[in-house]
């Protein structure tokens, strides 16, 4: 099957085929360092973390880097108010950050560069704008100069001509045009700052991500992620001022997220309406939340409300509760001839990556998982299991999982309880039971229990699950 890639650059839906034959570079914007991540920032790498796998899975070899901003506004504000060192802000929230997303399960990108630790890079970058002709220094600052380039809102398909000016920049009698950006801002008083031919101070946002990135995936490369607010003027800048640098394409697939919302609003610092991950993690499992995530298309907008997550966390132990159902019969006697089962799980797995190769459509990927489900539940109520069968379904869930990470591994059981051994308790307490000894059966049930086996009584019979 054919991987489909939504790339805003074109506004179309592409095939995806790398530059290099077997190797994918991917960068994403991170956080800026300043405080805890919150959930629009949960949304932002779990989607990434997926579409990264999933590339994988079609077999290409993924060098993935994420950036972590340490010099900004905020963060310099918030450094002052703590008075403490910018690098010990930075160094606090990005070990945050990956406790929070550790706990997501989101795998660890292969390069974090951070801004601060890339400044000779970035002045070098600046010094080859300026002498090229793209940039020019003024009071200490340096703009890079929009009028000096063709195509201007390639990505967010603005024409230079109709913008305004003020309306989503500062307006600056420094700036030869005032839509100019800023490649290096002179220091104000009590603020950190590096030395540059031209000021002591420090860099623009722009050039930092143009500069990390290149340094690590090359001159051009395949994949730049980030949410749709970054796309202007954040993404738009870091094409211009890289392909002024270089004079060659900068990223060939543009893939954007969409926001998290509360309620009408966009979750942001900045409007007081966010919800960290570590808040999040206090009310709820962290595969409920991947799944909350996962439940909607990445290019999509999610509200985030507490009805929507509880939602979630019964739709997930639906699809927990077959899997854990599957698992409890591998060891069981079951009939070893072929009953064709296991075709209809192969069928799963292909329904599953035809969304996913539908431009990451894990809303579509996780319907299927539902679908697969109530065949397994009708499969199970039958008199006989093919093992060829149960190993199959497993196999099609550790697919999903592969790629997804919603469901929980199947445990080690304190005392090393066999399914054989669990199945001999079971039948123990169904005979205390039928002799109404039934202080013996919930003594047998609540040891189970301890051991992290849960029972289900059903019309159908006693059933176990993990717990």
């Amino acid at each position: 099957m054919t991987l489909m890639v939504h790339n805003t650059l074109s506004g179309k839906l592409e095939e995806f085929v790398p530059i290099n034959e077997n190797e994918v570079g991917m960068y994403v914007c991170g956080i800026n360092t300043y405080d805890d991540s919150h959930m629009g920032h949960a949304k932002a790498a779990v989607t990434f973390d997926v579409i990264r796998r999933h590339i994988e899975k079609k077999g290409y070899k993924v060098k993935y880097a994420i950036n972590f901003t340490d010099i900004e506004d905020h963060c310099i504000e918030r450094a002052i108010e703590l008075d403490i060192p910018l690098k010990e802000l930075a160094d606090k929230y990005i070990d945050e950050y990956f406790k929070d997303m550790g706990a997501l399960g989101v795998r660890k990108a292969d390069i974090y560069p951070i801004a601060s630790e890339h400044m000779a890079e970035i002045i070098q970058a600046i010094e080859k704008l300026i002498g090229n002709g793209f940039a020019y220094e003024s009071g200490g600052d340096v703009y890079f100069a929009v009028d000096k380039v063709e195509n201007y809102g390639q990505l967010s398909n603005r024409k230079l001509e109709d913008m305004q000016a003020g309306a989503r920049i500062d307006v600056d009698d420094k700036k030869r045009n005032p839509m100019d950006f800023t490649l290096w801002k002179a220091k104000k008083e009590g603020e950190p700052f590096w030395e540059s031919p031209w000021s002591e101070g420090r860099p623009g946002w722009h050039i930092e991500c143009s500069v990390m990135s290149m340094k690590y995936l090359g001159e051009t490369f395949d994949v730049h992620g980030g949410g749709t607010e970054l796309v202007f003027p954040h993404h738009e800048n870091e094409i211009l001022q890289s392909e002024a640098l270089t004079g060659k394409p900068f990223v060939k697939y543009w893939l954007h997220g969409g926001l998290m919302n509360v309620g009408d609003d966009k979750m942001s610092k900045s409007l007081c309406n966010f919800f960290t991950i570590k808040d999040a993690l206090k009310q709820y499992d962290p595969l409920v939340i991947r799944f909350f995530l996962l439940n909607t298309q990445y290019k999509k907008i999610i509200d985030f409300n507490d009805k929507a997550l509880d939602e979630a966390s019964r739709s997930l132990e639906r699809l927990q509760n077959t899997l854990d159902n599957v698992r409890g019969m591998v060891d069981r006697s079951v009939d070893a001839s072929d009953d064709g089962f296991a075709d209809v799980a192969k069928k799963a797995i292909e329904n599953f990556d035809a969304a996913m190769d539908n431009d990451f459509n894990t809303r579509d990927a996780i319907a299927s998982i539902f679908d697969f489900s109530k065949d397994v539940n009708k499969y199970l109520e039958g008199e006989k299991s093919s093992r060829e069968s149960i190993e199959a379904i497993i196999r099609a869930f550790e697919e999903f999982n592969d790629r997804l990470t919603i469901f929980r591994d199947a445990k080690s059981l304190d005392g090393g309880l066999t399914d054989q051994q669990i199945q001999v308790m079971i039948e123990l307490r169904q005979d205390a039971r039928a002799k109404k000894d039934f202080e013996l059966a919930d003594q047998i049930r609540d040891k189970l229990k301890d051991m992290g086996v849960v029972l289900e009584d059903t019309a159908d019979g006693v059933k176990w699950k993990l717990a």
